[in-house]
């Protein structure tokens, strides 16, 4: 049996086929443009095969409610081209056939929880760290939902004394995407991330940051595990710094496993998100 999985990001969409073991097969991944011309390229690459099922993690927000009138909706995106797209909708009308629906970092988490670096756990957490901010949880096995899907990267954070950066964020200015993802550094400093040197002071700026988050996470969702990724994970001693400030922040206030084990990288690396929407697919044909 084969099933198809998209991971569709703000920069690229990548598309890949696996099996009934979630195993991916043959990808291929193609820059994020229009959706008349991404889909395309979706389409064209499904077409060669007899698909069971789909499984689809998109960048949001996104409608994922069954009862909306917009399920399956691309909501109010910063990338206007895709804003009030019917993707879930289109993608049915090409192929008849089930479908998983999330978003990107809801698949991640899936990923990781059920077979990288979080398996046999049944409460954990995933969040990436790049260009913007985003978090998916697993809650008992399953992917957390409500009236919405979480945005957990516009959770607010107070400023750190010697940061006197206001956030990009067009919303909210000073929330954990505002003040801590890839856009802030050249927000601060007129230069990308991978210019900076990693020892220089913004860094322990954006690790205070992101480890205020975390606290917050944990004391409101106990979870047993939070993987973290995305590009600014991928600067040498980030995630050693996130340690220290997490650690510094939550003061021993809950119980939780030792910080080595708690906060880790992803076991698929960037591959995460891409395995998570195989898992979907496999789930929504066993639905």
């Amino acid at each position: 049996m084969l099933v198809g999985a998209i991971e569709a990001g703000g920069t690229k969409f990548v598309c890949a086929v696996g099996n009934e073991k979630n195993e991916l097969l043959e990808r291929v991944s193609f820059p994020t443009t229009t959706p008349e011309e991404t889909m395309k390229q979706v389409f064209a690459f499904f077409d060669r095969f007899e698909l069971a099922a789909i499984g689809i993690g998109s960048f949001g927000p996104i409608d994922v409610k069954p009862d909306s009138a917009t399920y399956g909706y691309v909501l109010s995106t910063p990338k206007l081209a895709w804003k009030d797209y019917n993707f879930l909708g289109d993608m049915k009308e090409r192929y008849d056939i089930p479908m998983g629906w999330t978003t990107d970092v809801n698949a991640a988490a899936l990923g990781e929880s059920a077979m990288g670096a979080a398996k046999g756990l049944r409460n954990t957490m995933y969040i990436t760290i790049g260009t913007g901010v985003g978090a998916g949880a697993i809650v008992d096995g399953k992917i957390l939902e409500g009236i919405g899907h979480p945005e957990m990267g516009h959770l607010l954070v107070r400023p750190h004394e010697h940061d006197h950066y206001k956030g990009f964020c067009p919303y909210h200015g000073n929330c954990l995407e505002g003040m801590a993802a890839g856009p802030s550094i050249d927000g601060r400093l007129g230069k990308a991330g991978k210019d900076i040197d990693p020892t220089d002071e913004v860094w322990d700026f954006v690790a205070y940051y992101i480890g205020q988050a975390l606290e917050a996470y944990t004391v409101i969702l106990r979870p047993e595990r939070i993987v973290l990724g995305g590009g600014v994970m991928k600067v040498p001693g980030m995630l050693e710094k996130i340690k220290t400030q997490f650690t510094t922040l939550l003061a021993d206030y809950v119980p939780v496993p030792a910080v080595d084990d708690y906060l880790v990288t992803p076991g698929f690396g960037d591959d995460a998100g891409i395995t998570g929407a195989i898992i979907l697919a496999n789930q929504s044909v066993e639905k």
